[in-house]
This record gives structure tokens, sequence and C-alpha cells, in this order.
């Protein structure tokens, strides 16, 4: 059983409906990535505030500013690399991370203290249909904010570009 198809703890189910709702969903998309980001680095990608679904540390250039940027996202295994998808909390906004990947495609990941270039592309039609699928099941959170965000939610799929190497602290 992979990462994705892993049971998830019961208090999962309490916070689910928090995380989705129109009152929580704002909140902690200002503030989650603000805890996480540091959490996954100190402990090398072993305990996050989503640490019981996959979660990477993704470094983009932004698309504006030229400046490197690190937002902590869910992701499901995908050929073989990763795909992420732009949800941001059901926002009717795509995710800042999204705007700079279609600018600039070359990205960091980290994950589980591994960290490796990775390549971008935008995911279309059934490759996309399946990803969202497959993202849905893992996290039941990803059809509230499909439903809610009035927009096409983007599935971006990142390849390795290099060799892993380990994370410095």
């Amino acid at each position: 059983m992979n990462e994705e198809e892993a049971p998830r703890p019961w208090w999962n189910r309490l916070l689910i409906p928090l995380v989705t709702s129109r009152l929580g969903a704002p909140i902690f998309r200002r503030t989650m990535h603000l805890i996480d980001r540091p959490l996954l680095r100190l402990t090398r990608g072993r305990f996050s505030f989503a640490s019981s679904y996959p979660v990477l540390l993704l470094t983009t250039t932004g698309a504006r500013s030229g400046k490197q940027r690190t937002i902590p996202l869910l992701y499901v295994a995908w050929e073989s690399g990763v795909a992420v998808v732009g949800t941001r909390f059901g926002s009717t906004r795509h995710p800042g991370w999204y705007h700079n990947l279609r600018k600039n495609a070359e990205a960091t990941v980290e994950i589980k203290g591994k960290r490796r270039a990775y390549l971008a592309r935008e995911a279309e039609g059934d490759e996309r249909a399946e990803i969202w699928a497959r993202a849905s099941r893992m996290y039941e959170g990803y059809k509230v904010y499909g439903a809610r965000a009035g927009r096409k939610i983007p599935v971006m799929i990142l390849t390795p570009a290099t060799e892993e190497t380990s994370a410095g602290r």
C-alpha cells in the first residue's frame, strides 16, 4: 500500500471539515505554510500539520519577483515524478506557485529530507482527470475545494531533472 492509500488517523475525520469550511480554509491558507515549512525542514519531512498525507516542499521562482518561494503541498506519485493540485483551499484564484511554474518550469522539490530539481508541466485531459481522481481519493477535501472554487483546478506534474541530494538543515 502506498502513502496515498494509507489509512488516515481518526483525528483526520474531525479536522477535514474544519480545514475545508468557508471559515477555516482562508485561515489555514494563510497560516499552515508558516508552521509546516519550518517543521518539515526541521524533521526532514517526518512531521507536518498534514503529516498523515504525503507532503512535499515545493520551491519555485517568483513569476514577478524572481525570488525563491517555498510552499508545502500534498502530492500524489505520478509516473517517475509527482503531481500537485492547485486548489488553494478552494479559493477562486490560482495559487502563486502555479503562476510561478507556468513562467519558469524549473523547481526544487523536497520529500522526506531529499531535495531534487524537477521540471513542471500542466496535466490536461484524461491524465489530469486521473490525477484529480487519485488526489481526491487521498484527500477528500479536494472535492469540496473543487466545487467551491468555480474554476478549473490546475494539476501540475513534476518530473525529476537531476539526481536527488540530502537536504541540509
